[in-house]
């Protein structure tokens, strides 16, 4: 799949690896450029730099991705504004939260409502359209730690499986009527999620150490360009740090062996 000419929906649009793809999308002459974002400020700025690139094809549309009803009207502004939609990038993600002490219900309900069930209900919005007309493409922002888990934060490590195993289930499911799915899953990214995570006291902030420290921290333009990549080449996992898909193949190889390692990792970043 190219981009060109293509409709495109972005959540978490407005930092990061979401505005990081709006601006790649509008640079690749995409027909039209949805930014969704909680932040709605942040989101019309995007929109705004989308516009300086190609006038007419951006639109901000503030979301909270964890509200059914917002995405619903999220997905038909869209529609309204640019037509059928092509490729639908589930990128908004939320970090925090901690082990068994976490006593706070929210954090894990948090988690869950933006990092899966979100992706679940713009799924469920989107592929019966995609069906009908053969074609359609759903990319979902995971995480390494869907792949190989998380140091510190147990919502984070459960809900980024959770993504990875929603997203194999529709490339499984409507791989043969015309639903392409991609699952992104980087390590560090110079993103507000990383460096929130590293302010935090204690094992949640020596875990997100410890990502830094397997792979480089990289730009969310790097990581724009391996979604483009990944997508003109309809790859599911697409992995910017590519000794993740090294780390991957040790994990499924020897799960205990990584067990000891990641239990290692976690001494080494000095958590209690």
């Amino acid at each position: 799949m190219h981009l060109s000419h293509r409709h495109v929906v972005i959540t978490g649009g407005a930092s990061g690896i979401g505005r990081g793809l709006a601006l790649r999308c509008a640079r690749e002459g995409a027909r039209g450029i949805v930014v969704s974002d909680i932040d709605a400020q942040g989101a019309l700025s995007v929109a705004a730099e989308i516009e300086a690139i190609q006038p007419g094809h951006g639109l901000a549309v503030p979301c909270d991705v964890a509200v059914g009803q917002q995405l619903e009207d999220l997905i038909a502004a869209a529609h309204g504004r640019f037509g059928d939609i092509d490729l639908f990038c589930a990128n908004a993600g939320i970090g925090g939260g901690t082990g068994l002490e976490e006593t706070s219900e929210v954090k894990w309900d948090e988690a869950f409502a933006v990092n899966v069930r979100a992706h679940i209900t713009a799924a469920r919005l989107l592929v019966p359209d995609w069906v009908r007309r053969g074609q359609g493409y759903f990319l979902s922002t995971a995480s390494a730690a869907g792949l190989l888990t998380v140091i510190g934060s147990a919502p984070y490590a459960v809900t980024k499986h959770a993504a990875v195993a929603f997203a194999e289930w529709l490339a499984i499911t409507y791989g043969d009527r015309g639903v392409r799915v991609s699952c992104l899953c980087p390590m560090a990214v110079q993103t507000q999620l990383l460096s929130d995570g590293l302010s935090q006291p204690g094992e949640a902030g020596a875990g997100m150490w410890a990502v830094t420290q397997a792979g480089a921290v990289l730009d969310p333009d790097e990581v724009a360009e391996a979604v483009i990549q990944g997508i003109e080449q309809e790859r599911f996992l697409i992995l910017p740090h590519p000794e993740v898909q090294t780390m991957f193949a040790h994990k499924a190889a020897d799960p205990d062996g990584w067990i000891g390692v990641m239990r290692q990792a976690r001494s080494m970043a000095g958590a209690a």
